[in-house]
C-alpha cells in the first residue's frame, strides 16, 4: 500500500528550514560522471527517489557508486556495460533521458526505453532525438525501445525547436567529446543547465555562452574527474517561501540562491507577501492581505513552470480573480480537481489556463497527488486548511522533496506519514 500524509491544518509555523540540493541539477551532474573514467565527487545531492533511481541505473551498468557523506556521492565510471542497463529504473524518472547524450561517448550502440516522469501532459523527446541525429547519431524506435547507434559524434550548428532543458543538456553531454564545434541555438538557460555546464568546465570541457540562449562547445579528446557541488533547489526554496506567506508565523528559508528566483520573488511582492531578503536566505512572514495577479510560465529567466502549482494556494487566499497560464503542459492543472474538493473556487478556461477566485477558506479532504509539484501544492493547501486532509500517493512528492514531512514537523506542522 502506498504511503499517504495525514495533515491537520491551521497550525502556526515558525523556525528555520534549509533548502537541499536541486534534483534537476543533481541528476545531470551524476549522469555527466559517465563522460570520464576517473573519479568524480558530487556534493549537495538530495537523496530523493528520482536521484536514487539514477544512482541505481549507474550501478546497473557497472559504475562504482558510493555514498561518502550525508549529501555526497563518489562515482567512478571506469567500466560501463550498456547491456545491463536497468530499464525499469530508466522508465521511472524523466532525468534518465539524459543518458541518450552521455552514453554516446561510451558506446557505439545501446538501447533505452522511454523515460518516465510526471503525468503533466505530452513531453515528447523528439526535439532532442532529432538534434542528436544531426550530430551523426542513428536512432530507431523498435517496440518500446529506442535503439541508438553512432560511429562518430560530429559537432554541428543546431537550432532547437523550443527552449528544451533536457534537449540542451543532452546535446551538451554529447558535444563536449564530439569532433569539432557544436553551436546550440535556442538553448535553455535554466540554473540547472548552467550548473551542468559549470561541472563540465571543471572536468575540462570547452563551453561558452552558459546563461544565454546560444551555447558554443568545442569538443575535447577527454574529460577528467573532479568535484562539484550542485546548486540549491530553487523550486524547494519557492515551496517553503509560499508556506511562510500562507501560514501564520514566520519562517526563515536558508541556503537560497536568490538570483534563481528573481521573477518569482517579484511576483510574490506584487501580491503583498511580507518578506526580508538576505544574502542567502528569505525571512517570510504570514501575509494575510494578498492581492490577485496574473502568472504565466516562461523559459528562464521567466516564471518557472514548476512553481506554478506552488503559487496556487496563495492565489486561493488572495483578493480577486487571478489568471494562471502554463503554455507548456496541457495536464499541469490536474491537481485543480483536488483543490476543488477542499472548497477552492477555481475555473478551468482550457487545458493551459485557469482562473482562481479568492479569498477562499479551504477545508480538509481526501485528495490525491498526481505529480511532484501538484503534491507539494496540496501539502501547502492542507497546511492552511481547516481540519484533516489525507493526501494519497505521496511517493510522487518523495520524488522531488527529501523527507518533507520531517522538516515541516520541525516548524510545528501537524503532518504524519502513514
Amino acid at each position: 500500500m502506498a504511503d499517504k500524509f495525514i495533515i491537520n491544518g491551521g497550525k502556526e509555523l515558525s523556525g528555520e528550514i534549509e533548502v537541499r540540493g536541486s534534483k534537476n541539477a543533481a541528476g545531470p551532474a551524476l549522469i555527466a560522471c559517465l563522460l570520464c573514467k576517473e573519479e568524480c565527487i558530487v556534493d549537495n545531492v538530495p537523496f530523493i527517489d528520482d536521484i536514487l533511481n539514477i544512482l541505481d541505473i549507474l550501478k546497473s551498468m557497472g559504475v562504482e557508486v558510493e555514498k561518502i557523506g550525508e549529501e555526497k556521492v563518489r562515482v567512478k565510471a571506469e567500466n560501463v556495460d550498456v547491456e545491463n542497463i536497468d530499464f525499469e529504473k530508466v522508465s521511472k524518472t524523466r532525468i534518465s533521458v539524459l543518458f541518450f547524450g552521455a552514453l554516446l561517448n561510451r558506446a557505439k550502440f545501446f538501447k533505452l526505453p522511454p523515460p518516465g516522469g510526471d503525468r503533466i501532459g505530452l513531453r515528447p523527446i523528439s526535439v532532442q532525438l532529432r538534434a542528436l541525429e544531426k550530430m551523426g547519431v542513428k536512432i530507431e524506435r523498435k517496440d518500446n525501445f529506442y535503439e541508438v547507434s553512432c560511429e562518430k559524434l560530429v559537432g554541428k550548428e543546431i537550432v532547437l525547436e523550443e527552449f528544451s532543458v533536457t534537449a540542451t543538456e543532452s546535446l551538451m553531454l554529447a558535444a563536449v567529446l564530439a569532433e569539432g564545434k557544436t553551436i546550440i541555438k535556442g538553448a535553455a538557460a535554466e540554473p540547472h543547465v548552467q550548473d551542468l555546464g559549470e561541472m563540465l568546465l571543471k572536468m575540462g570541457a570547452k563551453i561558452e555562452g552558459l546563461s544565454t540562449h546560444t551555447i558554443k562547445i568545442e569538443g575535447v579528446e577527454k574529460l577528467n574527474g573532479g568535484t562539484h557541488s550542485v546548486i540549491p533547489d530553487p523550486i524547494e526554496a519557492g515551496t517553503f517561501i509560499v508556506i511562510g506567506a500562507l501560514i501564520p508565523g514566520k519562517i526563515k528559508v536558508t541556503g537560497v540562491d536568490l538570483s534563481h528566483l528573481d521573477l518569482f520573488l517579484a511576483k510574490l511582492e506584487e501580491m503583498g507577501v511580507i518578506m526580508e531578503r538576505g544574502e542567502d536566505y528569505v525571512l517570510v512572514s504570514y501575509s494575510p492581505n494578498l492581492k490577485a495577479t496574473k502568472v504565466q510560465a516562461l523559459p528562464y529567466p521567466g516564471f518557472p513552470t514548476d512553481l506554478l502549482p506552488i503559487i496556487i494556494p496563495l492565489l486561493i487566499s488572495a483578493e480577486g480573480k487571478s489568471l494562471v497560464h502554463d503554455p507548456l503542459y496541457e495536464n499541469r492543472f490536474n491537481y485543480i480537481q483536488e483543490l476543488k474538493k477542499m472548497g477552492a473556487d477555481i475555473e478551468m478556461v482550457d487545458p493551459h489556463r485557469t482562473f482562481v477566485f479568492g479569498p477562499t477558506k479551504l477545508l480538509g479532504a481526501k485528495i490525491d497527488s498526481w505529480d511532484i509539484r501538484a503534491g507539494a501544492c496540496l501539502v501547502i493547501a492542507a497546511l492552511g486548511a481547516k481540519g484533516k486532509t489525507t493526501i494519497e500517493n505521496v511517493f510522487q512528492i518523495d520524488r522531488g522533496y527529501e523527507k518533507i514531512e520531517e522538516r515541516l514537523q520541525k516548524l510545528g506542522a501537524d503532518i504524519k506519514r502513514i
